[in-house]
């Protein structure tokens, strides 16, 4: 299959129709369901862990679609596991979504904030006879679940109104142990839909909220919670990804079966998997459980914290997830169309430098000792009006190893001996020699220079094929430079049958030490977006300041193909 046969609507921008459009335009027209009513939007994150690649699809289509119709777009956490869930995400959460370029302005609310309301509106359908207090247990009820054939089998889906209402204030009240006693929805036990076969709504959870603290020990369900945080925030449209397709009859259940302010309608999308990476959470935390990356933001995760360190941009991310469109249909999207949306926006916005990753010394011989002299290099030739630095030169430069061949192979027009290229944006230099040490490795290559043909000059019209970055180096300024690749070796780590740590990438990420970078790099903020000339695009670490550290955020060599 073509890694690229699924990409959906590249080049279209995101004003194009889609479905979700398609409803929403017919829900605000003459006569539909929110005529007159502004369109609102939510982005509901759980808070147990960071978000990912996917989760920004999600933010870009609630956000966007707000927007777009002159709508708003609330945030709210939806922490309704307090075994999982941590402040440290919830702060992350805010983080990612601002710097993806977002606002909610005062419209920051918590699944907890409607703990009683939801408490309450359980009682009302107990009082309905539309819930009840099960004492299976989850494996039992695991058990009795029934198949498409045979129904499911509720012992107690008949117990007393009354029986259930004392027994549920019990367990609001920590009367009884952690997964002793349910809330059920009575709902229809020979549903074809497992989700309508009297799900549980309440569970019983002697644990530490980060925002109740020990006031609940017991906590709703998501698909119960859902729904009613929806209606009380006075959501139109509640968008989610294919997975929740077959628990919206659920949803739809307990909007029409509770006397709530308002009635939500949920559509749901594909959501987006991207090759060569993964977008389970809760696999994502086992890698940095396990240490094998260096956390949430370690560079080789999808996470948006991860992409960010890279010197992924939230324009390049939000490019990527407009033009990949809207779909019905799960599918992953290669890797490389997340690069090329990135190599976009770097090739037009971040600032040329030069540096040199594996450094190797070129001394000109015939060039002045003491002498050093600044050399006029353009810092962005899309944009002129950036205008141009200076650069020191001097007898002694750092180039990169592979600009040097002592036996060239064929079509190499770099430097070996005897040859000509020119230095960027300075001088011609000619290879007169080169030493090397015990093991035969290149040292030191020896050139001279032509002082005539500075800055592109050619007064004799000689014309030389070759052109080689360098750096000063007296004044060349040490770096850490990290080179990142993918960290599985497969396309579709979470589809195998093995383990997807079975997978991991050994070489995921080489360090190189030592590294030479201009010294106009001095002050560079962390975060700050370069292309290394003929190396590929950079970015300052945001973590480790102990040293100056560049990240690869992508090569220059774009690998996808429209």
């Amino acid at each position: 299959m073509d890694k690229r046969a699924d990409l959906i609507e590249l080049d279209k921008d995101n004003e194009n129709n889609n479905f979700i459009k398609d409803f929403i335009k017919a829900d605000i027209s003459k006569g539909g369901r929110c005529e007159g009513e502004k369109i609102h939007t939510r982005f509901p994150p759980e808070p147990n862990g960071y978000l990912h690649i996917g989760h920004a699809k999600a933010i870009c289509i609630d956000f966007e679609l707000a927007k777009l119709y002159n709508g708003q777009c609330n945030l709210r956490m939806d922490d309704t596991n307090p075994c999982k869930e941590e402040v440290e995400y919830v702060d992350a959460i805010q983080e990612d979504v601002r710097w993806l370029g977002f606002d909610w302005e005062d419209r920051f609310y918590f699944a907890s904030d409607y703990f009683e309301q939801m408490y309450d509106y359980a009682v009302s359908l107990i009082k309905k006879g539309l819930a009840y207090v099960c004492t299976m247990t989850a494996e039992e009820m695991k058990q009795n679940r029934g198949d498409l054939t045979t129904p499911a089998v509720s012992p107690e889906r008949d117990r007393p109104i009354a029986e259930s209402l004392d027994l549920f204030e019990k367990m609001k009240n920590g009367k009884y142990e952690d997964g002793s006693m349910t809330l059920r929805a009575k709902i229809d036990l020979t549903s074809g839909n497992f989700n309508m076969r009297d799900p549980v709504l309440y569970r019983i959870n002697h644990a530490h909220h980060h925002r109740t603290k020990d006031k609940w020990c017991i906590y709703p369900m998501y698909d119960y919670a859902h729904p009613i945080e929806d209606a009380i925030e006075g959501i139109t449209h509640s968008l989610c990804t294919l997975e929740f397709e077959d628990h919206r009859p659920l949803y739809d259940w307990v909007i029409n079966n509770l006397d709530l302010p308002s009635k939500p309608r949920q559509i749901e999308f594909a959501r987006l998997s991207v090759s060569n990476t993964i977008t389970s959470k809760r696999k994502l935390k086992i890698l940095v459980d396990e240490k094998i990356v260096s956390g949430w933001d370690d560079p080789r995760m999808p996470t948006i914290s991860g992409l960010r360190r890279r010197g992924y941009t939230p324009s390049s991310i939000r490019n990527f997830c407009n033009r990949i469109g809207v779909s019905k249909v799960n599918s992953t999207v290669d890797y490389s169309f997340l690069e090329h949306c990135l190599r976009e926006d770097l090739n037009l916005n971040a600032d040329r430098v030069m540096a040199v990753i594996r450094p190797l010394k070129l001394i000109i011989t015939n060039y002045p000792e003491e002498k050093t002299e600044l050399i006029s290099v353009e810092n962005n030739p899309n944009k002129p009006e950036l205008g141009e630095r200076q650069v020191p030169f001097s007898r002694e430069l750092y180039i990169e190893q592979d600009d040097f061949m002592i036996s060239p192979i064929k079509k190499y027009f770099r430097l070996y001996p005897e040859n000509e290229v020119r230095l960027k944006s300075a001088y011609i230099v000619k290879c007169t020699g080169y030493k090397t040490d015990s093991a035969g490795n290149v040292i030191e290559v020896y050139a001279e220079y032509d002082e005539k043909t500075k800055g592109g000059n050619t007064p004799d019209g000689r014309k030389v094929k070759g052109t080689i970055h360098w750096v000063d180096a007296k004044t060349a300024l040490n770096a850490q430079v990290r080179l990142y690749d993918n960290l599985f070796t497969t396309p579709e780590p979470e589809k195998s049958e093995q383990s997807f740590l079975d997978y991991i990438n050994p070489k995921s990420l080489e360090v190189l030490q030592n590294c030479k970078v201009e010294c106009n790099l001095k002050d560079a903020k962390p975060l700050k977006s370069y292309q290394f000339m003929r190396l590929g695009y950079f970015c300052v670490d945001n973590a480790d300041s102990n040293e100056l550290v560049f990240n690869r955020s992508v090569s220059l060599k774009d690998g996808f193909k429209k």
